[in-house]
């Protein structure tokens, strides 16, 4: 798995014009689910994600996760994020899993989140054509490979 952790002070997915969800001050997350991701992989990633100390505390520093202070997350499925572009000028999702796969691991992450945050975790919609809009604070990006734990 993949994942782009965007810390937001608002962040919000429209589908047809209408808004599948959106949330104030957090992390909007893209995240992208290979066919060799597992249960394993999920648990990882999730555990990590909320553990993730990128707010700032009293003193301006990163000390604060996302319980800190409250925050939301807004998921998006993203499978572009396993594009291939060595050969060529058009990307290849060989490595993207197929929906059978990625929609059961996506539905679980969306789940194992809001266990760990108490809360419900706003979405996109799975395969649709989603306009995703975000305020990036600070800015603050960070990417998580699963298979790259070091």
């Amino acid at each position: 798995m993949r994942a782009v952790i965007q810390r937001v002070s608002e962040a919000a997915c429209r589908v047809d014009g209408k808004i599948t969800g959106e949330i104030g001050i957090g992390f909007m997350i893209l995240l992208g689910i290979e066919d060799a991701d597992s249960d394993e992989d999920l648990q990882w990633l999730a555990q990590k994600i909320v553990s993730l100390r990128v707010f700032g505390d009293e003193d301006s520093l990163m000390n604060k996760a996302l319980a800190d202070i409250d925050g939301n997350i807004l998921l998006i499925s993203q499978f572009t994020l396993f594009a291939a572009t060595k050969k060529g000028n058009r990307p290849s999702f060989l490595r993207a899993a197929r929906p059978d796969k990625a929609i059961p691991l996506y539905e679980k992450m969306i789940a194992t989140l809001e266990s760990l945050i108490g809360k419900k975790v706003a979405t996109g919609i799975f395969g649709a054509d989603m306009k995703v809009s975000l305020v990036n604070d600070g800015p603050v990006t960070i990417t998580i490979d699963t298979k790259v734990k070091e």
